[in-house]
């Protein structure tokens, strides 16, 4: 009887018996592999997201700019400026202005259909537009009256970031050139910005402008 006794609490103390170190070293080993491979995969996705994210927010951005700059450039009226309670400006274009642009790379001119209905606002439906590269950032302006008066400073809209280097062409109807001058508008004007992400981007709009000698001879 004594021997079935120790026989049983031998095999209940073997029974017992927890797991050894290797079995242990192993199990974490697993676990960790486990979970690491949980966690890449969990932070990929975030950073897809993200990424899918801020290309998504670069792409309206951009959109949301030329679909101002296509509205403002196809409205561009036949109006001489005046800024800051100076003489008008010789041109219907301004691509220089120390007083108002402040650079080389801008432009500046007046456009119609400034939404003012019945015209209840005290002010006209048309607008004194300019936009230029400040600080890596193409940026649109505009006064409250067209005939900006002494003292009165522009509103400034940003409108695309990481921007390098702003350019102008302007169409003739025959071929394109970097300067326009003169009481006449072009026929189509092109935008080039160069960006940090998309390189070179490049936008032509019409603009309803003076027909070339030849195209008034046709018609």
């Amino acid at each position: 009887m004594k021997m079935v006794n120790n026989k049983i609490i031998r095999e209940a103390k073997a029974s017992q018996q927890g797991f050894t170190l290797l079995e242990v070293l192993i199990a974490v080993a697993i676990f960790s592999a486990v979970s690491l491979a949980s966690f890449t995969i969990f932070d990929t996705v975030l950073r897809g997201d993200e990424n899918s994210k801020i290309r998504s927010d670069r792409q309206n951005e951009l959109q949301r700019a030329f679909l101002l700059i296509e509205r403002d450039f196809t409205q561009i009226a036949k109006r001489n400026m005046r800024v800051n309670g100076e003489a008008p400006s010789d041109s219907f274009l301004q691509t220089a202005d120390d007083s108002f642009l402040a650079n080389e790379q801008a432009i500046a001119f007046v456009r119609n259909g400034w939404t003012n209905p019945g015209l209840l606002l005290p002010r006209s439906d048309m607008q004194n537009v300019a936009y230029r590269l400040e600080e890596e950032t193409l940026q649109r302006l505009h006064y409250n009256f067209v005939d900006a008066v002494v003292g009165q400073e522009p509103k400034i809209r940003p409108l695309i970031s990481q921007v390098t280097s702003l350019a102008f062409e302007f169409y003739d109807g025959k071929k394109w050139q970097e300067k326009w001058s003169g009481n006449t508008l072009p026929q189509a004007i092109a935008i080039e910005i160069e960006t940090l992400d998309y390189g070179l981007i490049r936008r032509q709009f019409l603009v309803a402008g003076d027909l070339s000698a030849d195209d008034k001879a046709k018609t």
